[in-house]
């Protein structure tokens, strides 16, 4: 699926707390064929929105629903659907973060999902979908868009179309080197 048939679909997040299980559902839209053609069969829609909360609880179980996702949980939900690769999470490593793993698992076809936030606090988890020259294709789940962002204002912490301006985490597959 490109970035602009994923951006058509208009998925957007259920609630305001969601977007960690929205990302992990749509990474595993993009990665398991299987569960793509349950979204795109008939009550593609009901099973998005019930699979959210389904997803949500699921990675959640000690950690408080409202405070969303954490790292751990995206990789461990990102790992349902990759088709045997696992996933795990890293920090953001600052300016000089030359994001060679980012871009070699886009290189391969698995999605990214980053937690980005501001004033030092995590707050909301988006999926980076492909890659094209110096330009990452960003799905935001509560618009439901694909966005583009410039790779300079990730490392320089100056998103804009993400809804916070700062890298906090990965969370990526890991590749055989």
């Amino acid at each position: 699926m490109t970035p602009a048939q994923l951006a058509a679909l208009g998925l957007r997040q259920r609630d305001g707390v969601t977007c960690g299980p929205t990302v992990a559902v749509v990474a595993g839209v993009l990665m398991d064929p299987a569960y793509r053609a349950t979204l795109l069969g008939p009550g593609g829609r009901e099973w998005f929105s019930a699979e959210q909360h389904r997803v949500h609880d699921e990675i959640n179980l000690l950690w408080p629903r409202r405070l969303g996702a954490t790292p751990a949980g995206m990789a461990q939900a990102l790992t349902r659907h990759s088709a045997g690769v696992a996933y795990r999470w890293r920090p953001f490593r600052g300016n000089q973060d030359g994001l060679a793993d980012v871009l070699a698992a886009l290189d391969t076809g698995r999605p990214v999902a980053i937690l980005v936030g501001g004033h030092g606090i995590p707050r909301h988890w988006v999926l980076i979908v492909a890659a094209a020259g110096n330009v990452l294709q960003c799905y935001e789940p509560s618009s439901g868009m694909v966005v583009p962002v410039d790779i300079a204002a990730i490392r320089e912490a100056r998103l804009t179309g993400l809804g916070f301006p700062r890298p906090f985490a990965f969370v990526l597959p890991r590749l055989s080197r």
